[in-house]
């Protein structure tokens, strides 16, 4: 209702994923089905991402006055410019576990969950008989280069806060309601 309640909303969003680029410890996403917007964002900033054929993604946010703004620098650090210009701009189109594979964002995709459930929990234990040390700094060079985030992502979502409240956008979640 005001640019102040309207960034503080995605204002978490940047919360989410700047907890997740400081934890300390290597964070292992299970995708298993359909992700939109911020749950693809969330997805980018895993540090490492098993999913499911059917596990597709899409950035709908052009479509309703907004944009993927905060979640974009995790999806950009996975996937590239070139990658992430196709995702949002075509926010109409579903892209499939084949696609965010190939560019990055899974590093694996299995039938079904059974399958991906199992070669999570090999995977999982293999990682917790390393070195814990190693693992945090391994996590540390996967992350050079966001130091940045930590007002970054707050400025994106202001202007994501100020973007809904445009004319454009409650029409558009108007239509979305009927």
């Amino acid at each position: 209702s005001n640019l102040e309640e309207a960034t503080k909303f995605f204002s978490g969003f940047a919360n989410v994923i700047n907890a997740m680029r400081r934890c300390s410890k290597i964070i292992v996403g299970r995708i298993h089905g359909k992700a939109v917007g911020g749950g693809v964002g969330i997805i980018a900033a895993c540090d490492y991402v098993f999913a499911t054929i059917d596990s597709s993604i899409k950035l709908s946010e052009l479509s309703i006055g907004i944009g993927p703004f905060v979640i974009e620098p995790a999806i950009t650090r996975k996937i590239g410019k070139s990658a992430m210009a196709e995702l949002a701009l075509a926010s109409y189109e579903w892209k499939d576990s084949e696609w965010a594979k190939n560019k990055g964002l899974y590093a694996k995709v299995f039938a079904g969950q059974v399958t991906l459930d199992k070669e999570l929990a090999r995977f999982s234990s293999e990682l917790a008989s390393y070195n814990p040390e190693a693992l945090l700094e391994m996590k540390t060079i996967l992350w050079e280069g966001t130091e940045n985030w930590e007002t970054l992502l707050y400025e994106r979502a202001a202007i994501s806060g100020k973007l809904v409240l445009s004319d454009f956008t409650k029409n558009a979640l108007r239509q979305i309601k009927k």
